[in-house]
């Protein structure tokens, strides 16, 4: 494979020896070597015209994978750009549930409160029957607290494994267009 600087040298040697055929027969040299600097001048020609359509065809071969390259770089970038969408919109799936099991928890507290006050008061003997239906619905208010509480975390769990298998699948993505 020839370099470009050899390539130039050569054509410089052909425009020489053109130039130089040029002043001979200017100059009132025989019709022999004015058919042999005809040819020389054509040869060069030839030469120079062969040369810059291997100079257009290696251009072409460049150009046509720069696009290719472009082209996979463009299907890299939307790639990239959905697992970005993705991650942003994970969210957590179970948000709702858990906000709801939250707000009941909330409210059972908040029912607990004035129970557990009156099941402290002192005077039990008067207020007997009221304070063992108070004791009862404590109870039974705390077992439920209790119900939610369970089902919170069953939800806080199987929510987190959720989205942290989503995680490792957008890493495993992105791993492989590496």
């Amino acid at each position: 494979m020839t370099t470009q600087r050899q390539i130039v040298e050569h054509q410089q040697t052909q425009m020489q020896k053109v130039k130089i055929s040029g002043a001979i027969s200017f100059n009132g040299s025989s019709p022999l070597s004015d058919d042999k600097d005809e040819e020389m001048s054509r040869s060069a020609l030839s030469a120079f015209r062969a040369k810059e359509e291997e100079i257009e065809r290696k251009k072409m071969e460049v150009r046509e994978r720069v696009q290719a390259q472009l082209g996979r770089v463009e299907e890299e970038t939307k790639r990239l750009a959905e697992i970005r969408e993705e991650l942003e919109a994970l969210s957590d799936p179970m948000r709702k549930e858990v906000a709801m099991i939250r707000k009941k928890i909330d409210a059972v507290n908040r029912e607990l409160r004035p129970l557990g006050q009156s099941c402290q008061k002192k005077d039990f003997i008067r207020r007997e029957k009221e304070y063992k239906e108070a004791l009862e619905a404590f109870n039974e208010k705390n077992k439920e607290k209790a119900q939610l509480l369970t089902k919170l975390m069953e939800l806080v769990s199987e929510s987190e494994k959720m989205r942290m298998k989503k995680l490792e699948e957008l890493s495993k993505n992105i791993e492989s267009i590496q």
